[in-house]
């Protein structure tokens, strides 16, 4: 089974190494990823402007693009035999409403508008604790070849979020659940020079029971199946 890869970390992330090593264990990864950081684009694609690929080695292409320009160019010339497109892992989370913001996400929602299942995967964060990459593999290797097992179905795509745990935990339980409608709570904070930052704590965004956020934050991997509208 062939999978296209992408991100909005760019090509060199962390992130995205771990998801080729999981991606490894049930099939053949190319990567087609952004050449820099995208991070926060959503849905944005090229359309004024050329595109370029960049190859960079075997079964890697770096693209001068937003991550739904690597999944229209991975699959309409770089891997059109790809059965699944899988972006992340995102180095942060993408839950409840992030998916309308997320280049991660929108990479999956894009592959799905033309036909091709996908899976994006986050990975939420606190400042200053570093993720374990190893660790995030182990995690969601089962939960990857659990996903493409599963009969295809049309117009349904899968996010899946991983929590932050203590280095000692266990490995924490796979949860599905439905996405948290709730956004960040709106919050900036003002710099004279240069306007106002986005400021919204993360950490301190609303749970509503049993929903995507509520299932991370609480230390279990949270898995939602995502209609495409």
């Amino acid at each position: 089974m062939k999978f296209l890869l992408t991100n909005d970390d760019g090509i060199e992330a962390p992130g995205l190494a771990a998801l080729v090593s999981a991606a490894r264990t049930v099939g053949e990864p190319v990567v087609v990823a952004p050449a820099g950081p995208q991070s926060g684009v959503s849905h944005a694609v090229t359309w004024h402007e050329g595109v370029r690929i960049e190859p960079r080695e075997e079964d890697r292409f770096a693209i001068h693009g937003t991550p739904a320009d690597c999944t229209r160019l991975g699959l309409l010339h770089l891997v059109p035999e790809a059965r699944w497109i899988l972006s992340g892992i995102n180095h942060g989370a993408n839950l409840g409403a992030d998916v309308y913001y997320s280049g991660t996400v929108a990479a999956v929602r894009e592959a799905l508008l033309h036909g091709w299942p996908g899976i994006a995967f986050s990975h939420y964060r606190k400042s200053g604790i570093e993720f374990d990459w190893l660790r995030a593999t182990r995690w969601i290797t089962p939960v990857l070849a659990g996903l493409v097992a599963k009969p295809i179905e049309s117009g349904v795509f899968y996010n899946v979020n991983l929590p932050l745990l203590p280095p000692d935990a266990p490995d924490p339980e796979v949860v599905w659940c439905p996405l948290d409608p709730k956004p960040l709570p709106l919050n900036y904070r003002h710099e004279e020079e240069s306007g106002l930052y986005f400021a919204g704590d993360y950490s301190l965004r609303l749970r509503t029971p049993g929903a995507d956020v509520d299932v991370c934050f609480g230390g279990r991997i949270a898995v939602t199946a995502v209609r495409l509208l």
